[in-house]
């Protein structure tokens, strides 16, 4: 049996939860989850701005805290923190390393994957043949070719599992498969086969309990959600896995939150489209076929997951600049306060009409009342308090958006009363970065894929 405890769920998780799950218990691997879509297209930018940054910069300092704890317990580290920049992390990585765990007189190893990112061969592999096709418009890349910020394949566990039978002390990868950092030390431990689709499904299956972190043991939980005990001490969620693919989830001991079927159930239904087809770059999960039962207090047991061989294709996570935008945002008060903003709104359109400025898009909602639900909010309760109008525009050109960004202020004496809320100046212009999914002949990106250990 292994543990492998989830430390960070996203950029931004809490700082001490990888501290914690290294200090307040046994475990064996540390999963750290930093990337999400839009994370990629903010480190090319940050690496385009000086060339050692495209990377989560929050990782070191925290590896420099933690490597003696991890050499003299022999925990691991799998980390997808690398970003854009796998060679910059990994030198950052050394020095904190040689700073830090030389004073437990052991020597870490250093892994890295690289070859997901494809910003340097794009123009190649389009003028190749591979069309990049958007996954749900059909568009070819080629359209926007000239606008890419950022293109990642997600990989999966075979180079992960490389670095660890290497002896890395910490794996960092790229865009890897968020799933990957909790079944790539699985593979690895256990000596699974690629062929074993149903203990590879498993492993999937724990990697998506993992992935987010807390969210797994009560946080962000919508059942019983008031009764989570001591949330403010939340353990990070553990797997023990086993040879078998069965695995259990739970937390160390004397941590808040809380691990029950009903709580993983949650994190199980996040982000999911097909559960009878959850792919990945190993293997498809069947997600019907999961059982789940309580194996004790903050235990549940994970069994019976399905799998189906993997596909010919890898995901690419593409970001390509798509115009200009800007958010405003006005408060109005009671008496009539969606009235008043209602009208605001209305006011603000016209002003902008008159001025013959054109956008792709206006959208207003009224925080307080219909900006979670839309329509189904119903009609705004008559004594409410207060609202915010928040409008936002966005245009293919920035001149408009930038007038735009004038036109808020002047609402507050022009404008319907009872205003207030106005504070940071005109608001922000920011360029859009969308998102455009497609997929790549799996052969084109493996072929491609280079494993380094370097010992610090």
């Amino acid at each position: 049996m292994i543990r492998i405890g989830s430390g960070q769920g996203f950029w931004g998780d809490r700082l001490d939860a990888p501290v914690e799950q290294v200090r307040r218990g046994p475990i064996d691997f540390l999963m750290l989850d930093y990337l999400a879509e839009v994370t990629m297209s903010i480190l090319q930018k940050q690496r385009a701005r000086d060339p050692s940054q495209g990377y989560a910069r929050d990782f070191i300092p925290l590896m420099e805290e933690l490597f003696p704890d991890l050499l003299e317990k022999g925990v691991r580290v799998v980390t997808n923190a690398g970003g854009v920049n796998l060679e910059g992390c990994r030198d950052a990585l050394l020095a904190a390393a040689r700073t830090s765990a030389g004073k437990s007189g052991t020597r870490a190893r250093i892994g890295i994957v690289v070859g997901d990112d494809l910003m340097s061969r794009l123009e190649q592999l389009v003028a190749e043949g591979h069309e990049l096709r958007h996954m749900e418009t059909g568009r070819p890349l080629a359209d926007v070719l000239g606008r890419v910020a950022s293109a990642n394949v997600y990989i999966g566990a075979k180079p992960i599992v490389q670095a660890l039978d290497r002896g890395a002390t910490v794996v960092v990868t790229g865009r890897a498969t968020d799933t990957a950092l909790t079944y790539a030390p699985m593979i690895h431990a256990f000596g699974w086969a690629p062929d074993q689709v149903d203990r590879l499904a498993a492993g999937v299956v724990a990697g998506h309990i993992n992935e987010c972190g807390a969210q797994a043991s009560g946080g962000n939980c919508l059942i019983d959600w008031e009764n989570v005990p001591d949330l403010a001490g939340v353990g990070y969620p553990i797997i023990e896995a086993y040879p078998d693919g069965t695995f259990v989830v739970t937390k160390h001991e004397g941590t808040g939150g809380r691990i029950d079927p009903a709580v993983v159930k949650e994190q199980l239904l996040y982000e999911m489209g097909d559960p009878a087809e959850y792919i990945t770059p190993d293997v498809v999960a069947d997600f019907t076929t999961i059982r789940l039962e309580s194996d004790g207090e903050n235990r549940v047991r994970v069994s019976g997951v399905k799998g189906k061989p993997r596909t010919e294709s890898l995901k690419v996570s593409i970001a390509y600049a798509a115009g200009w935008k800007a958010v405003g945002t006005l408060v109005y008060s009671w008496p009539d306060a969606v009235k008043k903003a209602s009208a605001a709104d209305r006011l603000l359109r016209e002003r902008l009409d008159r001025m013959g400025l054109e956008f792709e898009e206006i959208r207003t909602e009224f925080v307080g009342w219909n900006s979670t639900h839309g329509h189904l909010a119903g009609p705004p309760p008559e004594d409410l308090p207060e609202v915010e109008l928040r409008i936002a525009v966005r245009s293919q050109e920035r001149e408009p958006v930038e007038r735009f960004t004038r036109e808020i202020a002047p609402l507050i004496l022009s404008g319907p009363p009872s205003v207030t809320g106005f504070a940071g100046g005109r608001p922000r212009v920011q360029e859009i970065m969308a998102f455009w999914p497609a997929l790549i002949d799996r052969e084109e990106i493996e072929a491609n894929l280079r494993v380094e250990v370097t010992e610090a």
